[in-house]
C-alpha cells in the first residue's frame, strides 16, 4: 500500500498544474535544502559557457577582430558584454548557493540568506545591464533609479508587500516554519516571497481541532505593517497554556478533583513542565514586566458555570503543534480517573445538560 501511495504522489507530481501548485506552496523547503544530483552543476555548467561564449564575442567585437550590425541606438553592438555580465552574475549566484548558503546548518537562515542572495542578483543583473547599454554605470544607475521610481509609483501596494518582506526578514514577527494567527488565518507558515506569505491552514470553519485544513492561506507581506501577528512559535519559548473544562455538581469533593486531575495531567505531561515554565519565568525576569505568578505543574481551579453545575479547569504547558493530541489523551485519562469514584466526582446527568 505505501509503495502504490508512492507511485499515486509521484504521478500527481509529474502533473504541469500540480508541478507548479507544489512551487507555490513548498518552494521554502526546496530552497532551504541542498540540491541533489547534478542539477545544480548543469545549470552552474551552462551559465559559465554562456559567460565565457559572450564574454569571447564581446572581447572580440571590441578588438574589431569582428564586426557586429549596428542598429539605431547603437545598442546591438553592446549586447554581448551585457549578457557575458549577466551570465557571469547568474554563476557567482550559483556558486554562492551551492558551496555557501547550503552549508549553513539552519533551514530558517539558509532561506533567509537564499532569498537576500537572489534579490541582490536580480538588481546587479538590472543594474549590470542598464550600465553597458546605456554606456556607463552613472548613466545605467539613473535610468535604473528612474525605471524603479515609475514602476513603484505605478505598483504602489506590491511595493508596499516587498518593504513588508523587508519588515519580515529584520524583524522577524515570523519566519518559515513558524505556526502564527494574523486576522482570521492561522496556519504554518510555508513560504514568504518577496510579495506574499503562503500558509498551510489549520483549524478553520469545518473544524473544531487544529489539525490541518487541507487549504492554503496567501496574504500580501504588506499585511504585517498594520495588522497583530500572533506567533506560537516564538523561538525562545515555542509553547502556549491550554486548558481542559470538565463541569460537576457542587456536591462533588472539590479538593479531591483537584489532586486527581492535577495529578492524571502532570503524569501525562511529564517533567518538561516546570523545565518551560523556569525559561518563561527567566524570560520575564528580563524583561520590565512584573513577574508574574505561574505554576510549574498543571493547576486546577475552579469556575461557576452558566447553569447549575461548578466547571473544573485544568490549565497546563504545551507544543502548540501538539496541543490538540495532548488534549485528547489527557481528556481521556481525567474522564477514566474521575469515573472510577463516583460518589466523590458527579457529573451532569444526560437529561439536565
Amino acid at each position: 500500500m505505501a509503495g502504490s501511495g508512492r507511485t499515486v504522489a509521484r504521478r500527481l507530481s509529474e502533473r504541469r498544474d500540480v508541478e507548479k501548485a507544489l512551487e507555490q506552496t513548498a518552494p521554502g523547503e526546496q530552497e532551504g535544502r541542498p540540491r541533489r544530483g547534478g542539477g545544480g552543476r548543469v545549470w552552474q555548467v551552462v551559465w559559465g559557457v554562456l559567460a565565457a561564449a559572450f564574454g569571447a564575442l564581446a572581447y572580440l567585437a571590441g578588438g574589431d577582430h569582428i564586426t557586429l550590425p549596428g542598429s539605431p541606438f547603437g545598442l546591438l553592438p553592446k549586447v554581448p558584454l551585457a549578457l557575458a555580465l549577466v551570465f557571469a552574475t547568474l554563476l557567482v549566484e550559483r556558486l554562492v548557493e551551492a558551496y555557501g548558503i547550503h552549508r549553513i546548518a539552519s533551514p530558517v537562515t539558509r532561506y533567509n540568506t537564499t532569498r537576500v542572495v537572489r534579490l541582490i542578483a536580480a538588481v546587479l543583473v538590472l543594474g549590470v545591464t542598464g550600465a553597458v547599454l546605456f554606456s556607463n554605470l552613472y548613466t545605467g544607475l539613473v535610468s535604473l533609479g528612474v525605471i524603479s521610481i515609475i514602476v513603484g509609483l505605478a505598483v504602489q501596494t506590491p511595493m508596499t508587500s516587498f518593504i513588508g518582506w523587508l519588515y519580515i526578514l529584520v524583524r522577524a514577527p515570523y519566519r518559515v516554519g513558524d505556526r502564527i494567527q494574523i486576522d482570521d488565518a492561522t496556519g504554518d507558515v510555508i513560504e514568504v516571497s518577496y510579495l506574499d506569505t503562503t500558509l498551510w491552514e489549520f483549524g478553520g470553519k469545518y473544524l473544531s481541532t487544529d489539525h490541518p485544513s487541507g487549504r492554503i492561506i496567501k496574504f500580501p507581506n504588506s499585511k504585517v505593517l498594520n495588522t497583530p501577528v500572533f506567533n506560537y512559535s516564538w523561538p525562545l519559548f515555542p509553547y502556549i497554556w491550554n486548558e481542559i473544562k470538565l463541569q460537576i455538581a457542587y456536591q462533588s469533593d472539590l479538593e479531591f478533583v483537584a489532586r486527581a486531575m492535577q495529578e492524571v495531567a502532570e503524569e501525562e505531561l511529564g517533567p518538561k513542565m516546570p523545565e518551560r515554565v523556569r525559561v518563561y519565568r527567566d524570560l520575564l525576569a528580563r524583561t520590565p514586566v512584573d513577574r508574574l505568578t505561574v505554576q510549574e505543574k498543571p493547576v486546577v481551579i475552579f469556575r461557576v458555570s452558566d447553569n447549575t453545575w461548578l466547571e473544573a479547569i485544568v490549565r497546563y504547558l504545551v507544543n502548540p503543534r501538539r496541543a490538540g493530541r495532548v488534549k485528547t489523551e489527557l481528556l481521556q485519562k481525567l474522564l477514566a480517573r474521575l469515573n472510577r469514584d463516583p460518589d466523590r466526582v458527579m457529573f451532569p446527568k444526560a437529561d439536565a445538560r
